[in-house]
């Protein structure tokens, strides 16, 4: 009887063995999930800690901005959108041209003028345009009204500097397009504006430009400072841009930005889409830096006085 209880006991005690082992095993899983759990709950908040983080790098940026005039996703068309305020005081320091100066301010943007497969063709023009040189910095030009090309830290005219050998660069469809473009151009400001275009011309500075996240080099890399167009260049009395890559796809930053009294007002760039305004302090403006990518554009600028107007450019 004595063995019996002792077998009996020895089976109670392996009995109870097997079950401290099983509940280790569980407690250890329990442990290890309890610490996989941690783990893992550590990642989000890291993740949603950098995803905060770097809204509030992004916003930080431009935080004083408000209001976004014209989003990239969207399409104005067929009808611009047009913005219409009080003149500046700053056209009076000029002389006046009836049917040409302004007299009612504004500005608009619109999508329907130039083709996304047009602006295509030209930004295609200014990629090989300026792979001939380029700015050392963020920004670089090239003109092909006067010549200029940003070259290292400098301005060269490619006419003089490549002479025959442009006609492995560009086209005479290319030029055909730019010259169309701007009259098309020209036309929608002068119906917007109530003016007589023949009594628009073309002046200088006109020009292709290319913004990346380059570091400055020299001043002229430093597009993001705020301005007037008609105190920069005293000839402007309206300014266009004609966009040619996409916001968001493209590159980001970059915006355009109207800085009123009251509110800063953005234009987000849209391949074919243009922003046009009368050229005095009404709208002082300046460019978002670019966060990274590259943004294309033409600048296309437009006087009253006939002294200061330029032809079209021609492929020599």
């Amino acid at each position: 009887m004595a063995l019996v209880r002792l077998r009996n006991a020895k089976g109670s005690n392996a009995s109870e063995i097997e079950k401290k082992i099983k509940r280790g095993h569980a407690l250890r899983q329990g442990s290890s999930w309890r610490g996989s759990r941690g783990v893992v709950a550590l990642l989000l908040v890291a993740v949603c800690a950098g995803a905060v983080a770097t809204w509030l790098y992004v916003s930080s940026l431009d935080d004083d901005i408000t209001e976004t005039l014209v989003s990239h996703w969207e399409s104005v068309s067929p009808q611009p959108r047009v913005y219409s305020f009080l003149c500046s005081e700053d056209y009076q320091n000029y002389k006046r041209y009836p049917g040409c100066t302004p007299q009612e301010c504004g500005r608009a943007v619109t999508d329907a003028v130039v083709t996304r497969e047009e602006a295509q063709v030209l930004r295609r023009l200014a990629e090989r345009g300026l792979a001939l040189a380029g700015s050392e910095g963020g920004a670089s030009i090239l003109d092909l009204h006067s010549g200029a090309l940003s070259m290292g830290k400098q301005f060269v005219n490619i006419y003089r500097y490549f002479g025959d050998q442009l006609r492995d660069v560009f086209t005479q469809e290319d030029f055909d397009l730019y010259r169309d473009v701007r009259g098309r151009i020209q036309a929608a400001i002068a119906e917007t504006f109530g003016l007589d275009p023949t009594l628009m011309y073309l002046t200088k500075p006109t020009f292709f430009s290319r913004i990346n996240s380059t570091e400055a080099r020299t001043q002229h890399d430093e597009y993001w400072h705020a301005h007037i167009d008609k105190e920069t260049y005293g000839s402007f009395d309206y300014t266009s841009l004609l966009y040619l890559s996409d916001y968001g796809s493209d590159f980001t930053g970059g915006r355009f930005i109207f800085m009123d009294k009251n509110a800063n007002r953005t234009v987000e760039p849209r391949a074919g889409r243009i922003s046009f305004f009368t050229s005095g302090s009404e709208n002082l403006h300046r460019v978002e830096k670019v966060a990274w990518g590259t943004r294309y554009a033409i600048t296309v600028s437009f006087t009253c006085d006939p002294a200061q107007g330029i032809s079209d450019p021609a492929l020599p």
